[in-house]
């Protein structure tokens, strides 16, 4: 049997292929290639920086936490896809996205479907 191509070799060949789905937030980030002494090239995905958070009035719709919801069920609930819950975190001031469902009666922005807060020259919401 002939051997299988590994999957990121297989991308390589194809010009502009990425290798996360267009659903996954890294899908836009910029892939870099480091160069080890023996000449191996070891590929990364480079830092993902986000926009200032601007008010966005009509891009998001507020949301109560209930007792018991987690980011991934909100995922699912507003965009059909559990993990999707990184567009949720990115639109929250939070750093770490348990921060978002860890306490009933917080308050927060779900972007809404097709959307995501623009980046503004304006001040960052805090």
């Amino acid at each position: 049997m002939a051997d299988i191509e590994p999957y990121e070799n297989a991308l390589d060949a194809i010009p502009g292929a990425h290798p996360y789905p267009r659903t996954s937030r890294y899908h836009d980030a910029e892939i870099g290639i480091h160069r080890q002494p023996d000449g191996t090239e070891v590929r990364y995905t480079k830092r993902r920086l986000l926009p200032p958070l601007v008010e966005t009035e009509g891009e998001t719709q507020s949301h109560t936490v209930s007792s018991g919801e987690r980011p991934d069920l909100l995922g699912q609930r507003y965009f059909g896809d559990p993990a999707q819950w990184w567009q949720i975190a990115d639109a929250n001031p939070v750093l770490d996205p348990r921060e978002l469902t860890d306490e009933a009666g917080n308050v927060i922005e779900i972007p809404l479907a097709g959307g995501f807060p623009r980046a503004d020259r304006g001040d960052r919401r805090v």
